[in-house]
C-alpha cells in the first residue's frame, strides 16, 4: 500500500484484527499481528486512529460530548481492578 490513506487505513484494520483476535481468545493470533507492525510509531498510530474512530462512532451515536467520553473512560479505567499477580 502507498500513500498516507491506504497505510492508515491498514494500520487500523490490523488494530482492531488484534483487539478482534484477543476478544476471540486467538491470543496467537493477536500477537502475530503486533508483529506485523513495522515499527513502534506504526502501531502506535494505528491504535491511536482506531481509537480516535471508535470515539467518533460512540459521540455520533450517543450525541455525547468527546470531552464527556474522555471523562467516563478515565473513571472507568481508573475503577478497572487489577490483573491478579503471576
Amino acid at each position: 500500500m502507498t500513500g498516507p490513506v491506504p497505510v492508515a487505513a491498514d494500520l487500523v484494520q490490523r488494530a482492531a484484527g488484534v483487539i478482534a483476535a484477543r476478544h476471540r481468545g486467538d491470543l496467537a493470533g493477536a500477537e502475530a499481528l503486533l508483529a506485523s507492525f513495522d515499527t513502534e510509531q506504526a502501531r502506535t498510530l494505528g491504535f491511536y486512529l482506531l481509537a480516535d474512530l471508535a470515539l467518533g462512532l460512540v459521540r455520533a451515536q450517543t450525541g455525547q460530548s468527546l470531552d464527556d467520553l474522555v471523562r467516563e473512560l478515565t473513571l472507568l479505567v481508573a475503577a478497572t481492578p487489577p490483573p491478579p499477580p503471576g
